[in-house]
């Protein structure tokens, strides 16, 4: 589907003129304190005034309607043009075409810009019926993010002449977040349908010292950990989702049916996933997750077509790119931690991924933004037109003299959250890559050079962020991040590095 406007956040905006005084205690179901009546849930807004500076929410007979507005400015050491379509607006990672310093427009900073409208209803029998419906935009240009089209825009453009663009799961769709119904209990866990965060997202989200934050960690604004290897996966949109706790341990399972004709970015995926959160350690409580995931003929769309020299730099970097949709099958381990205690959290996650020839070769399909991609399923060199199809981008080049492995990406990264007030909060992460070397040039050596894309190489990010939480919904940050490539992920990159010092004001209803 092409871009669509935000028609939307009119919707929203007559909800918060709405009288909302039907809602009931019911609403948001609250903990009663010992001996003490229930408290009351929060009262919703009444006027424009509370829904501005108090925490009320705009709730309206059981429905409630919320949102996040992520706004700021910053300068790129190595950027490019912001661009309103992607789902980033900003290249705070660096990237191929990272090529100048500039200032610029910072939207979703620290989260992405959404409106959503979700409920939790009983239905009888300790069930409830539940459901949430969202989707993220950019707060400049009110589109509604698109990732696979601003790559698309910018098929034809050299790269050293193109703006901003990123491969996403959200990809203009009214419901890119998330479009889910089911039914919960406390007792038997949560069984949802239809769109949904792939777990290796949920983990990213929990376990993220930035919390998936665009300018200042690479995991949220990458999104080849939460999808899997290909970020067009972090989200499913036909699955089916359980959860269920008891005591202290969790599981939950995924599974995606249908295919490339239901707007997934795969033909099918399942995941597992098992935690426990463990009270008392050392005086504060340790969280722990395992997740397991398998997407098959996954789908990654990128824009290729300069040839590299012995460096790794493009050699013409002022012609035209093409379109490319890179399929795989991706098979990963996630293990996560996180420890509490006080106005302290540590972070820490692993993930082992492995990418691997597609189960079925595609010659033409239409990927999650609603773009026809044809190309040929024998060879990446035969670009049509300015699309392409690579169904051998981890077996190109093997023959009887060469050794060719599975591309295994490795993933790792840690960090440390600390309350100085329960308004203000510093936040520091560091983050690793390693690609082990795919395509070996003899009978056992392999290399670690940028001039293949194949070789090994490494990704460095460190980060930190000051977020000040001045009034019940709004906060305020300013942060910086650092990010380096080297050897084979920095293949085709005309700059090596990127500074991204941003600041940002949110509000969040």
């Amino acid at each position: 589907m092409k871009r669509t406007s935000l028609g939307i956040i009119a919707v929203s905006a007559l909800l918060i003129a709405a009288p909302l005084g039907a809602a009931t205690a019911a609403d948001m179901p609250t903990k009663a304190p010992p001996r003490a009546a229930a408290p009351a849930s929060p009262a919703p807004c009444s006027s424009f005034w509370d829904f501005v500076a108090t925490a009320c929410p705009l709730t309206w007979y059981g429905i409630t309607v919320y949102g996040t507005i992520d706004v700021g400015g910053g300068w790129q050491s190595h950027g490019t043009p912001f661009n309103g379509t992607s789902s980033v607006g900003q290249e705070y990672l660096i990237s191929k075409n990272s090529n100048r310093a500039l200032w610029g427009l910072a939207p979703n900073g620290l989260s992405q810009s959404n409106i959503g409208v979700k409920g939790n209803e009983p239905i009888g029998a300790g069930w409830s019926f539940v459901f949430d419906l969202q989707a993220g935009f950019d707060p400049y240009s009110l589109q509604l993010a698109n990732g696979p089209g601003s790559v698309a825009q910018n098929a034809g453009v050299p790269l050293i002449s193109q703006n901003t663009n990123a491969d996403s799961s959200r990809a203009g769709q009214w419901y890119n977040s998330v479009g889910y119904a089911g039914i919960s209990s406390p007792t038997y866990g949560t069984l949802t349908v239809f769109r949904q965060n792939a777990l290796t997202l949920d983990g990213v989200l929990a376990y993220d010292p930035m919390g998936g934050s665009y300018a200042f960690s690479p995991i949220g604004w990458q999104g080849v950990t939460c999808g899997v290897g290909d970020t067009e996966d972090c989200r499913f949109t036909t699955s089916v989702k359980y959860r269920v706790n008891v005591d202290m341990f969790r599981a939950v399972g995924l599974w995606q049916f249908g295919g490339y004709g239901q707007n997934n970015a795969s033909d099918g995926a399942y995941q597992a996933q098992v935690g426990a959160d463990i009270k008392n350690v050392a005086g504060g409580t340790l969280s722990v997750d395992a997740i397991y995931s398998y997407v098959r003929d996954a789908v990654a769309v990128s824009l290729t077509g300069n040839p590299t020299n012995a460096d790794g730099l493009p050699i013409a970097p002022f012609k035209p790119q093409f379109l490319t949709a890179t399929i795989s099958n991706d098979t990963s381990v996630m293990a996560l931690a996180k420890y509490s205690h006080g106005p302290l959290n540590l972070y820490g996650g692993y993930e082992w991924i492995q990418y691997a020839p597609p189960s079925d070769p595609q010659t033409s399909f239409t990927d999650i933004a609603g773009d026809t991609i044809t190309g040929f399923a024998a060879s990446s060199a035969s670009p049509n037109g300015l699309t392409a199809i690579n169904n051998i981008a981890f077996t190109a080049g093997c023959a009887a003299a060469t050794v060719c492995h599975d591309k295994i990406l490795q993933v790792m990264w840690a960090g440390a959250k600390y309350a100085v007030t329960d308004k203000l909060d510093v936040i520091g992460g560091y983050y690793h890559y390693i690609q082990n070397s795919f395509f070996a040039t003899g009978p056992s050596v392999g290399c670690s050079s940028s001039a293949h894309s194949q070789c090994s190489g490494t990704f460095d990010a460190v980060s930190a962020v000051i977020d000040w939480r001045f009034a019940a919904k709004w906060d305020t940050y300013i942060g910086v991040m650092f990010s380096q490539v080297n050897g084979g992920l920095a293949n085709g990159y005309l700059n090596r590095n990127n500074v991204d010092p941003t600041a940002g004001l949110r509000f969040r209803f």
